[in-house]
């Protein structure tokens, strides 16, 4: 049912998008009508090949190629929406100049929306290219711990991210000998049938003290229970909303169910429950797929929290709404009441298969 909701929203959102850049930009460039009907159909094709994204997303018919070119109509689409604001900016602007010479304003009218049209293409081909990188291995010091962690999030598997990527992205962990590895949710988009063979590539990574997940909010989209039961099948350990002890390291690893539960009633995070099996002689490192979860410690003080979620904002610049929703966008921070938070920038995408001032990483804390 969320996911029929999803899809006409999505429909609704991308159809007003579309029909208004061509009824507010197309049609008011001054260029042939040649020019202005090949740029209708582009644009057409766009919206098409966004409807298509959605079908690949959830079905298994359409194969990689073709879905890599539906992703990217996704990118397309958040360009032709900074596209349309500042073009309405411009327009403002360009009504003052009432007094100006017709072609004066003429030309100034093709300046801009030439600028434009190079501007939006060079984003595109900029967050395409950025997104074809490999994640990188971010080394992050955080001296309360005399061990080593690596911490990855938001795979997103299914779709582009295969089990390819998923077996490149275990060899990257396993070259770092860590310590622990913590997996902070958003591991799975897709029916979980779909991937297992990918998430089976995680029982590779070489840890002398475990793997250790949380649900994100991406996996209550699709059926949680399920994955939570095949996850059981494997060798990573799920965390919800509970906590384990490495005695070895006089270390609490503790881990909570995300957010989302509360909108569906179904898994919701308890701050208490997880922490209540901790030993107060160690230290503890808490796992928490939202960052906003630290309005949800009610006077808890783990040393480290670790976080994914923002994407690091994904495509600039989106960091910029992401951060009206959450305290923080990406890196380690320092809380008012002495913890600190890392949060991850991902080490996959989702959407259009595109970054721009956000590098996909795998975070190595020393």
């Amino acid at each position: 049912m969320r996911v029929y909701l999803f899809f006409s929203l999505f429909l609704l959102f991308f159809f007003a998008l579309h029909y208004l850049f061509y009824s507010r930009v197309i049609k008011k460039l001054l260029v042939s009508e040649q020019i202005k009907k090949v740029l209708t159909l582009f644009l057409s094709l766009n919206f098409i090949f966004n409807l298509l994204y959605v079908l690949g997303r959830y079905t298994d018919i359409i194969n990689n190629t073709f879905y890599y070119l539906f992703s990217l109509s996704i990118g397309i689409s958040f360009v032709l929406l900074l596209y349309l604001i500042i073009h309405e900016i411009l327009n403002l602007f360009h009504k003052t100049l009432k007094n100006v010479d017709q072609s004066k304003r003429a030309f100034i009218k093709k300046s801009g929306d030439g600028i434009m049209f190079a501007l939006s293409t060079s984003y595109v081909s900029a967050g395409a290219y950025e997104g074809s990188k490999e994640p990188v291995v971010n080394v992050v010091e955080f001296h309360q711990f005399d061990f080593s962690i690596v911490q990855i999030s938001d795979f997103h598997i299914g779709g582009l991210i295969d089990r390819d990527f998923v077996k490149a992205s275990v060899a990257k962990i396993n070259a770092l000998t860590p310590d622990i590895v913590f997996i902070t949710g958003d591991l799975v988009d897709t029916a979980i049938d779909n991937i297992e063979d990918a998430i089976r590539e995680l029982d590779a990574i070489d840890s002398k003290h475990g793997v250790y997940y949380i649900l994100g909010n991406h996996e209550y989209f699709h059926n949680p229970l399920k994955i939570i039961e095949f996850i059981k099948t494997t060798q990573i350990k799920l965390l919800l909303n509970e906590s384990v002890t490495i005695d070895a390291l006089k270390l609490n690893i503790v881990g909570v169910t995300d957010l989302f539960g509360y909108r569906v009633n179904m898994l919701e995070p308890d701050i208490h429950q997880a922490f209540a099996g901790c030993r107060a002689d160690y230290k503890t490192v808490l796992l928490a797929h939202q960052p906003k979860f630290i309005e949800e410690l009610q006077g808890n003080t783990p040393e480290l929290i670790l976080s994914g979620h923002t994407h690091g904002g994904q495509i600039w610049p989106f960091q910029y709404l992401v951060g009206l929703q959450q305290p923080y966008v990406k890196g380690l921070h320092k809380l008012q009441n002495g913890s600190h938070i890392y949060v991850n920038s991902g080490i996959g995408f989702w959407g259009p298969p595109m970054r721009l001032d956000s590098q996909a990483e795998i975070a190595y804390i020393i």
